[in-house]
């Protein structure tokens, strides 16, 4: 039976979780899928996470700050990167739907990272789709809606970094808590199916040495 965590270990407790399989788990997504569930769907969820971030050191609040980013859809938050462990665990703060802008969680879109995930709060509509991408990898062709569901508090699911999906809409105050790879590609895609434009992200910290081949 597991011990119960509060503060800090909490998310120490579900990383040890995650971590101890044979083969290692960066092979095996569907490991740390089992293994998130578990430990996600068990009561008091949102109050372990809130335990840990009341248990930060003024020095951790700085360092999850620091890691942390804003997009045009939502807040999110780097709750935990050991550079030891090959996962980091995130929460996402959604902003009210009138302050998005286009072009992030409302595009259709991949990862470089598969990840896990569950709503702690609100809903969102997902869609899943199938897309045809160039044959050097770098853009997308076109797309095709799989399905389309309201997800709802509670629900959880899995995303790895082939897949395709986007979320058109959340209800205000949708948080959700999740936990990602490292990054098993170099850039993701995303599309516009109205325009039918598809860009390809590099991300910055990718880029110092064409910064300082250009500089």
């Amino acid at each position: 039976m597991l011990t119960e965590f509060t503060g800090f270990s909490a998310l120490a407790e579900l990383a040890t979780l995650i971590t101890v399989a044979d083969p290692p788990v960066v092979d095996h997504w569907g490991h740390v899928e089992r293994r998130f569930q578990e430990w996600a769907g068990r009561p008091g969820l949102r109050e372990r996470l809130r335990g840990h971030l009341r248990a930060l050191s003024p020095q951790d609040e700085m360092r999850v700050v620091a890691r942390s980013r804003e997009t045009t859809t939502h807040f999110a938050w780097c709750l935990r990167d050991e550079p030891a462990e090959p996962f980091t665990f995130w929460l996402h703060e959604y902003k009210p739907q009138r302050d998005w802008r286009p072009g992030y969680a409302d595009s259709i879109h991949n990862h470089r990272y598969h990840f896990c995930t569950i709503i702690l709060s609100g809903s969102y509509l997902h869609e899943r789709f199938t897309a045809d991408v160039a044959d050097d990898g770098t853009r997308i062709v076109s797309t095709t809606l799989l399905r389309s569901a309201e997800a709802t508090e509670g629900a959880s699911g899995t995303m790895l970094a082939h897949e395709f999906h986007r979320i058109p809409k959340a209800a205000d105050d949708t948080m959700t808590f999740l936990v990602k790879s490292r990054a098993v590609s170099p850039w993701s895609l995303s599309y516009d199916p109205d325009t039918r434009t598809s860009h390809r992200h590099v991300p910055v910290e990718a880029r110092l040495e064409d910064l300082t081949r250009n500089l």
